[in-house]
C-alpha cells in the first residue's frame, strides 16, 4: 500500500511533536508545499483553533530552554525571529529582568569563576557576557564581583535599597 505524500497539517503535526513552533515559523517551514494559494493558511488557522499552535507556548519554552544561558536581549531578538508578537516578546522580556543579574553571574562563573587580573581578561569576559545578550550595567556589575550571591533578605549584595 502506498502512501501520499503527507499533507500540509500533517507536516506542521510532525514539526510540532518535537518542539513548539510559532505561525510564523511554520508558514516559513512549509511554504514550498503549499500547492494552492491559501492552504497553507488555512491548515494554520486550524491547528490554532484546536490548541496545537500557541504563541504562548512558544514564548515560555523559549524563555525555559534559554533564559539559563542567554540575557534578555537575546532572547528578545529569538522571539522576534520566531515571529511573537511585540507585546508577548515585552512582557517576556520584562518578566526576565528581575533575574538578569543572577542568571548573568550564573553564566559568568561557569565559563570563568575567577575576577579579571588585567584588561585583557576583562574586556573577555565582558565580551562573552554580552555576546550572550546581557547588558552594560549587568555586565559591569557581575565583573565588580556584584550579583551573586543571596544575603539573609533574600536581596544580591549590590541591591541594598538605599
Amino acid at each position: 500500500m502506498a502512501f501520499g505524500k503527507p499533507s500540509l497539517k500533517g507536516r506542521a503535526l510532525r514539526l510540532l511533536a518535537g518542539r513548539e513552533y510559532s505561525r510564523s515559523e511554520l508558514e516559513r517551514r512549509l511554504r514550498q508545499h503549499e500547492e494552492q494559494p491559501g492552504e497553507l493558511a488555512a491548515a494554520l488557522d486550524e491547528l490554532t483553533a484546536k490548541g496545537f499552535i500557541s504563541e504562548a507556548r512558544v514564548v515560555h519554552s523559549v524563555v525555559q530552554r534559554r533564559a539559563t544561558r542567554l540575557g534578555a536581549a537575546r532572547i528578545r531578538q529569538e522571539l522576534q525571529a520566531k515571529g511573537i508578537a511585540p507585546e508577548a516578546v515585552a512582557d517576556a522580556v520584562q518578566a526576565l529582568q528581575g533575574s538578569e543579574l543572577a542568571r548573568a553571574h550564573d553564566v559568568w562563573r561557569r565559563k570563568f569563576d575567577a575576577p579579571p587580573q588585567d584588561a585583557q581578561q576583562r574586556g573577555k569576559q565582558m565580551r562573552f557576557l554580552m555576546a550572550r545578550g546581557f547588558g552594560g550595567e549587568t555586565v559591569r556589575k557581575v565583573l565588580a564581583g556584584k550579583g551573586g550571591e543571596d544575603d539573609e533578605g533574600g536581596r544580591y549584595a549590590d541591591d541594598t535599597g538605599d
